[in-house]
């Protein structure tokens, strides 16, 4: 039946380098993981032609369904002109304000992983069930000490629990890709680390990662300006040696925090 829905409105594979999620039992696996019971308010985020926005529809109180694309827009139009619970926002997700919504439900655009998952954890939402690159996937929820673990990493770790639910093979697209894909829960919820200035434990996060094969003593003097500190050097001298000594990929994200949180503290002093 999905299928056909891309004959019915001559859309061919391979469009706009678009691969649209077709397999049924996967795009059921995908709403069950969402335990919907009818009354929530869901967003989906890149919806193409709807495959994902039928079922959601069936299931959620209300559907919020961004596209950017206006072919596909014409499409979701016709498609959910009668169904009075879809709501489908043409533009770009990384424009639009979001507006409030319960859970987020999407097969995401994967050159644009990163910046929608940032922009997701500025929002207050109870679940996400989001598709990505299984290779993004992974660094999502790396571990320290691990050749994935990266700024993302990190990051996750601050907002919310994620785990890998499922892997999805490239023939459940049309076209099918080139690459594996994976199905990610995020659970929102307050940090498990202080944090005491929030913009600059992300900031020191970003800057340290981009040298993250340096001791972290070295990341942070080698990021100076993205950090935005004056006489860093004095205050490296004065953070714990056993872990400045690391390197960024070696430590914990409360370790992260612990030295960010005491860069705050330090350059009120110096």
């Amino acid at each position: 039946m999905v299928r056909a829905l891309l004959k019915k409105y001559g859309i061919r594979g391979g469009y706009h380098d678009q691969h649209f999620l077709v397999d049924e039992q996967i795009l059921d696996r995908i709403v069950e993981a969402a335990h919907l019971d009818g009354e929530e308010t869901v967003l989906e985020i890149g919806a193409g032609i709807g495959n994902l926005t039928t079922l959601l529809a069936d299931r959620a109180g209300k559907v919020i369904a961004i596209e950017l694309d206006p072919v596909l827009v014409e499409v979701l139009n016709d498609r959910f002109k009668t169904v009075e619970n879809v709501q489908v926002i043409k533009g770009d997700v990384l424009k639009v304000d979001f507006p409030t919504f319960d859970k987020v439900v999407a097969n995401l655009p994967y050159s644009i992983s990163s910046e929608i998952t940032f922009k997701l954890f500025k929002h207050r939402f109870e679940l996400g069930i989001l598709m990505y690159q299984y290779e993004f996937a992974k660094r999502l929820v790396a571990s320290s000490n691990s050749g994935d673990y990266s700024r993302l990493s990190v990051n996750t770790r601050y907002f919310a629990d994620a785990s890998i639910i499922m892997t999805v093979p490239p023939s459940a697209f049309s076209p099918p890709p080139e690459v594996r894909s994976a199905v990610v829960e995020l659970v929102p919820r307050p940090a498990p680390f202080d944090v005491v200035d929030e913009d600059f434990f992300l900031r020191f996060v970003t800057a340290v990662f981009s040298q993250r094969r340096k001791k972290l003593k070295n990341s942070i003097l080698k990021t100076s300006h993205l950090l935005g500190v004056n006489d860093l050097k004095q205050i490296v001298e004065q953070l714990p040696e056993s872990l400045v000594d690391k390197r960024p990929e070696n430590l914990e994200p409360h370790e992260l925090a612990e030295i960010a949180n005491r860069i705050v503290s330090l350059k009120e002093t110096v």
